[in-house]
């Protein structure tokens, strides 16, 4: 059994020679031509607020202090799931060195992401620099 929004929606298809039907402010139906007009404005004013409503994302430059603090924030999760692969013939203190292993493997690795990332958004304000400037 359809809803009663379902019905009016069908009962309004019917009605009408065209698709769609557009309502204005005041709820009266208006046709699509002038629908179009009321249209355009309100989304050249969308378009308009969408490029200067959000503040740009600041990257700073990588460094090894937030590189362990990131590590710190991993460790106890690499060991969670170190704990939780099943390994019948691992120790305590094994499982614990192979996420020391991994903490090994995965903080130089986040330095050079962070490092890639910063030089990458340096060019793109390098680039941005001379639009900015005409």
């Amino acid at each position: 059994m359809p809803s009663k929004k379902q019905r009016r929606r069908q009962q309004k298809l019917k009605r009408h020679q065209w698709e769609e039907v557009y309502v204005d402010q005041d709820g009266r139906e208006v046709d699509p031509d002038e629908a179009e007009a009321l249209i355009q404005p309100a989304k050249a004013a969308r378009t308009k607020l969408q490029s200067t409503g959000r503040a740009p994302r600041i990257v700073e430059p990588p460094s090894w202090r937030r590189t362990l603090k990131r590590g710190a924030l991993f460790f106890p999760l690499m060991l969670i799931v170190v704990f939780v692969i099943p390994n019948s013939s691992a120790t305590t203190a094994a499982k614990v060195i192979q996420t020391l292993t991994l903490m090994a493997f995965f903080l130089p690795f986040s330095y050079f992401m962070d490092s890639i990332v910063w030089r990458s958004y340096q060019r793109r304000q390098a680039k941005s620099e001379p639009a900015k400037k005409r």
